[in-house]
């Protein structure tokens, strides 16, 4: 959305409206969205557990966002999938294309979860 005559200054108005829209999309994907909810569920259940299993700041926060950067590219996903849908059920290739390739986006980022994971605790066990 563009920012209008403004430019980048965003009153208290504009940013409760920004923030108002995030909820609704979140509420959307957890609505419309099994894996979405999949994915809150598991890190409902890991984050607390990178927070316990971190040593420091750095680790906690390398376990913890990774999960959550699962979650955001699941929300770009399914709203990918949804602007696609829009135009109708038909089949299509590039539509195929890039709801795999949505896909394969969300699965990069969970294979980064557990490298980071493994990188992080699997040195632990040889101590």
């Amino acid at each position: 959305m563009a920012d209008g005559e403004r430019g980048w200054v965003r009153g208290p108005t504009q940013v409760l409206r920004a923030f108002r829209w995030s909820m609704q999309g979140l509420a959307a994907c957890w609505r419309h969205e099994s894996s979405f909810r999949l994915e809150v569920v598991l890190f409902v259940v890991f984050a607390p557990l990178g927070l316990w299993l971190g040593e420091n700041s750095v680790e906690r926060v390398l376990l913890v966002s990774s999960l959550l950067a699962v979650l955001g590219v699941e929300v770009l996903n399914s709203a990918l999938e949804a602007a696609v849908d829009r135009f109708g059920p038909e089949r299509h290739e590039l539509v195929g294309r890039a709801k795999d390739m949505g896909s394969a986006a969300v699965f990069v980022f969970m294979m980064n979860v557990l490298l980071v994971w493994a990188l992080v605790l699997l040195p632990r066990l040889w101590r």
